[in-house]
């Protein structure tokens, strides 16, 4: 097993704000005139807890970047030349578990794409934008791989909010250990 496979005692405000940025920087890196205001909200209070920090970080860039998709088609095909583009990423202590939410305000879901949104194969882009595998892996990364939640809130026209909640305890690092 390699490092990167290994769970770890990892600072949760510490890989949301690497996740963030690194995400901010390649969509800037991608389309130069990108542009969106960051808003961080992390409670000091979530401090650590057990994670595969690669395989969690790879569901928060998902979260993030799809967030920025949302938000640059709205800029475009919106048609309000006042919409300021925003994501917003928080993180919240809870009494056994830490709940980080990633908020965007593009053009939302309605009910039926929420619905199916965590199923392989599915997505709401145009042909050779999406694969429909970002949501579903992350949703297995989180619930399969940590034993947590990732549940998704919506108002169409107004916003998605992804909340992804993990315990704080775990036996994660005691089953990693019995596969050394």
């Amino acid at each position: 097993m390699t490092a990167a496979a290994r769970c770890v005692a990892s600072n949760l405000n510490t890989i949301v704000e690497e996740a963030l940025n690194l995400a901010y920087h390649g969509a800037r890196a991608d389309k130069p005139g990108f542009n969106v205001q960051l808003v961080r909200n992390y409670d000091p209070a979530a401090g650590s807890l057990d994670l595969y920090p690669q395989e969690f970080t790879r569901v928060l860039l998902n979260l993030i970047s799809n967030g920025f998709y949302a938000v640059a088609r709205k800029k475009t095909d919106g048609g309000d030349p006042g919409f300021e583009p925003a994501i917003t990423v928080s993180t919240e202590a809870l009494t056994a578990a830490v709940a980080i939410r990633v908020r965007d305000n593009g053009a939302g879901v309605n009910e039926s794409v929420k619905a199916r949104m965590f199923e392989p194969f599915f997505t709401t882009k145009p042909p050779g934008e999406g694969t429909g595998l970002g949501l579903s892996l992350s949703h297995d990364i989180v619930v399969k791989q940590h034993g947590g939640t990732l549940d998704v809130s919506s108002d169409p026209g107004a916003f998605t909010e992804f909340t992804v909640v993990l315990p704080r305890a775990s036996q994660l690092r005691a089953e990693n250990r019995g596969r050394l």
